[in-house]
């Protein structure tokens, strides 16, 4: 409703595929005019009489199709966003833009005229027209054009006939005067379900309080034991399809918990077009795929971890994204989240899209989700995918093929700052939240505060010491003497970061066979090598991360389109491996000496590092608390008979707590028994003190003092 020079108030609307319209008062019904059609596409004026509130109507339309609606106007609705919001956006210091962009359900005034709709906002700078389209207004971009909200490059506008679960998208016309495909909403708290591309307007999630056992920001004392997890192929019903949220929270905790698995990693779950990215290329940075069902039921498998008192971590991919027309690329006809030139914003290894880590509102945009997911969900921590590829201007790039930043150096400078703020901003905001890098280089300082120049990450993945063992492991027994240093290397830098051990997805695919695949030998070795493997680690300084289906040996490499191959566990071998993990990681949880100190000196001690004619490997672990653990790996099929081990002194005896080739876990049941172990006087690994033991072929024993 307008006032023109003369005092008079005109009433205009575009309503395709509308017979007539009349302006109605709102109260009272009452008819004030008829709008006359002055053009056959839909687009009716008229004026009526002198009205104190401008915004006090209602359209009455009568339709081609014979039906007749009551509408309120949305231009009759004043811009709802603030400005403070939209300066705060632009200077990309706005901590919560998902509460301000996107789709957002909202009721305006009180009692029975109370009007109920979406405010919608999107930015798009370079935009000359944005449009909504959805269930709402039959995807017509003519319906419901946004306002643009000047310099900020923000377009809104709240549509009465919106509700929650109407599919909609945004229909942009660039700068050119192009129209371009029609996009998702970047900041969508929902999607449609593939090949469906639309956004699904959702309820923001209520922000989850987070409770003092889960809000301690230094966990480095901690214990830490992770359970990798692709939430597609964990479990499937017999049709093949996915089990929900619903599904997963009635089964999936309760096997985690009682694993003795803390946390709970999940492969990306927000919206991603194609089910081979494993997530990994994803376009919907605050909205958890509809693969599972909707987010609330997200929100109700998180509440089912933490009820068996395990923790959830998501895998969060802020390094790139897929270039699909419904996506980011291109949003508003121009690189508005890429980087424009190709050398900055494309990867060649994934066929996908750089960030532009340089615009404030990028940063405010992936900032804002790592935000929303720990506080909206109550997530426990975030993994940042591909941080190698972040740092790096000329990361798997040839020389003429990158820019160097403005110091002329290779380092990107802006996803630093990027990162610098993200682990900032948790830490501020959602203390206690983990944020874990996957980082593959020697950038120093990953884990190291933001303060001291480091990226602010509580833990780093350590890649290096993953390949190394792995490569060991692979080696037939025979030839291990000359790779003793493959398992020692790990602890010359291991006090270089905060580091998790990693036996990821990624060593299980792409040709890589299983865990179980890479041991050497029959069947019998490569079930005792794995075992021996997972004590050694399990032993070894550092956090844990095992992904799903090794706790039982999975033969196979993973498949993303099926479910782990459950019945294995009828199989004792793998049953008796998947006892190994479970005891371990109990035994793990009970003994402080195994994780108090992961991230100090003091916590560890080889008793011997260069054993390597026999290949075996000894050490201490201790903690600030409890009585210290012993930790003995014999890495070939050799029984060793009476082997002397030096010890520490001070302690009466050595119990053997436990034991990889038990029978219960489908060893040969060689050993010490589980009795104490005697010290004696006799020296040994340059000691004054040592005990004599029973070494089991291929096995790692655990002994406990007492």
């Amino acid at each position: 409703m307008h006032g023109d020079a003369d005092g008079q108030l005109w009433v205009r609307a575009l309503l395709p595929g509308a017979v007539a319209v009349a302006v109605l008062e709102t109260k009272t019904g009452r008819r004030l005019a008829a709008l006359a059609q002055r053009d056959e596409a839909g687009f009716f004026e008229g004026t009526i009489p002198r009205r104190k509130n401008h915004f006090d109507y209602r359209l009455k339309v009568d339709w081609a199709h014979g039906d007749s609606t009551v509408l309120a106007d949305p231009y009759a609705i004043a811009p709802l966003l603030g400005d403070q919001d939209l300066h705060y956006f632009g200077e990309g210091t706005h901590l919560r833009p998902f509460e301000m962009l996107g789709a957002h359900p909202l009721t305006l005034g009180e009692g029975e005229h109370a009007l109920q709709g979406v405010r919608f906002a999107v930015w798009a700078p370079n935009a000359r027209r944005v449009s909504v389209v959805g269930d709402f207004n039959t995807w017509d971009g003519r319906r419901h054009p946004m306002r643009s909200r000047g310099n900020s490059g923000v377009w809104e506008i709240f549509i009465p006939l919106a509700a929650v679960g109407d599919r909609y998208k945004f229909e942009l016309i660039g700068p050119g005067g192009q129209l371009l495909p029609a996009k998702a909403d970047p900041y969508a708290r929902a999607a449609e379900f593939r090949p469906g591309t639309a956004s699904v307007v959702a309820p923001m999630p209520a922000k989850q309080t987070r409770p003092p056992e889960r809000s301690n920001p230094d966990t480095r004392n901690q214990p830490i034991s992770i359970y990798e997890l692709h939430p597609g192929s964990w479990r499937r019903h017999p049709d093949g399809s996915f089990h929900s949220w619903d599904d997963l929270a009635g089964a999936l905790p309760a096997y985690v918990a009682e694993q003795g698995f803390t946390h709970v990693e999940l492969m990306p779950i927000s919206e991603h077009p194609f089910d081979g990215s494993w997530g990994y290329q994803t376009l919907g940075m605050y909205a958890p795929s509809s693969r599972f069902g909707p987010p609330e039921a997200f929100g109700r498998f998180v509440d089912a971890c933490h009820a068996h008192g395990v923790q959830v971590i998501l895998d969060w991919v802020p390094a790139h994204f897929p270039s699909d027309a419904h996506g980011l690329a291109q949003f508003d006809g121009t690189a508005l989240y890429e980087y424009a030139d190709p050398k900055e914003g494309f990867h060649r290894d994934w066929n996908t899209l750089i960030y532009n880590f340089a615009r404030h509102e990028v940063r405010n945009f992936l900032v804002g989700s790592a935000l929303y997911w720990v506080e909206r969900f109550g997530v426990d921590g975030l993994r940042v995918d591909a941080v190698a590829s972040m740092l790096y201007r000329d990361y798997s790039r040839n020389a003429d093929e990158w820019i160097p930043n403005v110091n002329g150096g290779r380092e990107n400078l802006e996803a630093i700052a990027f990162l610098k703020r993200t682990n900032e901003v948790l830490g501020a905001d959602a203390p206690g939240a983990l944020m874990m890098a996957e980082e593959s280089t020697a950038f120093p300082g990953v884990s190291a505060p933001t303060f001291m120049g480091g990226l602010g990450f509580h833990y780093k993945w350590n890649m290096g010491w993953m390949h190394d063992t792995l490569e060991y492991m692979a080696e037939d027994p025979v030839h291990r003497r000359w790779h003793h240093d493959k398992m020692t290397f790990g602890m010359v830098y291991a006090y270089s970061e905060h580091f998790v051990l990693p036996l990821s997805h990624d060593e299980v695919v792409h040709g890589k066979g299983s865990l179980w695949g890479k041991m050497p030998g029959d069947d019998w070795q490569k079930f005792a090598n794995l075992r021996a493997y997972y004590g050694f680690m399990w032993g070894h300084p550092g956090k844990k991360l095992l992904f799903m289906g090794q706790e039982f040996a999975q033969p196979t490499e993973w498949n993303h389109d099926s479910e782990l191959p459950w019945y294995l566990l009828g199989q004792g071998q793998h049953a008796g491996t998947l006892a190994w993990v479970r005891d371990l990681n109990r035994f793990y949880l009970s003994h402080p000496a195994l994780y108090q100190r992961d991230c100090e000196p003091s916590g560890f001690e080889w008793i011997s590092a260069s054993d390597a004619e026999t290949s075996v490997f000894s050490w201490v672990r201790r903690g600030s608390e409890g009585v210290p653990v012993l930790v003995v790996s014999n890495m070939t099929p050799v029984p060793r008979m009476g082997y002397r081990l030096g010890i520490p002194e001070g302690f009466g005896g050595w119990r053997e707590a436990l034991n990889s080739d038990a029978a219960v876990y489908g060893g040969s049941n060689l050993g010490n028994g589980g009795s104490t172990l005697a010290v004696q006087g006799e020296g040994a690994h340059g000691r004054g003190q040592s005990i004599v033991l029973t070494l089991p072929p291929l096995a790692t024993l655990f002994l406990v003092a007492v």
